[in-house]
């Protein structure tokens, strides 16, 4: 896997490492050299001084070939920016923002690009949003005491009813989307193949509702 992280502050640099640690080949951006002093002296990633929306400093990250690229300098419209530009341009598969603004947050999702705020949990979840494959968290709610989740149906659910899904208190199916339209499903509603499925979460039972859903 690569990664492309633009800005070193304590998001960025944290991340880094963490990556760079679990043997992920990581290129850091920034404008400013002595960000870079923030990382530690083991750090086998590359490091490139220049602006995150340059697209001669994207080339140079080799942009074209990364898997995923995080935008987590101090400003939210330089990292809006980055987004869409990685997304629409680049067409980089899993894009994240460090968004502050809550409004900006919720129209960036819906524009399909994930956004992280706080540094500790934003760590996490960003690479935990790097490295999905089939079960993804859009939100976290009530100290991350809850999530709403993306899961792609699982081949082996087709034909069952939401219903037979839905534990009370640990998990229950809230939206489907099929055929890129999206509704509510009722008691009596199927799961189709190729359905995606918005399921609320206790984050302590995610393991759990994957051994359900029959999710590794």
């Amino acid at each position: 896997m690569k990664i492309i992280i633009v800005g070193c502050g304590r998001l960025g640099s944290g991340l880094a490492q963490q990556l760079d640690q679990r043997g992920i080949d990581v290129t850091i951006i920034d404008n400013n050299p002595e960000a870079f002093n923030s990382l530690n002296k083991d750090f086998k990633g590359k490091k490139i001084i220049g602006i995150g929306f340059d697209k001669d400093v994207l080339s140079d990250a080799r942009i074209s070939q990364v898997d995923g690229l995080v935008s987590c300098t101090s400003s939210d419209d330089t990292n809006a920016l980055i987004a869409r530009l990685a997304q629409n341009v680049f067409k980089v598969p899993k894009v994240i923002a460090r968004l502050y603004d809550n409004h900006k947050a919720d129209v960036y999702q819906s524009l399909g690009i994930q956004t992280i705020s706080t540094t500790t949990w934003g760590i996490e979840k960003a690479i935990n949003l790097l490295s999905y494959d089939q079960f993804d968290t859009l939100v976290s709610i009530g100290d991350n005491k809850v999530e709403i989740i993306r899961v792609d149906a699982p081949i082996l659910l087709a034909g069952k009813q939401t219903n037979e899904l839905n534990i009370v208190g640990v998990s229950n199916i809230v939206a489907i989307k099929r055929n890129n339209e999206t509704f509510i499903p009722t008691l009596g509603s199927f799961i189709h193949a190729d359905d995606i499925l918005y399921i609320s979460v206790l984050s302590t039972s995610r393991d759990y509702v994957k051994s359900i859903l029959g999710i590794l």
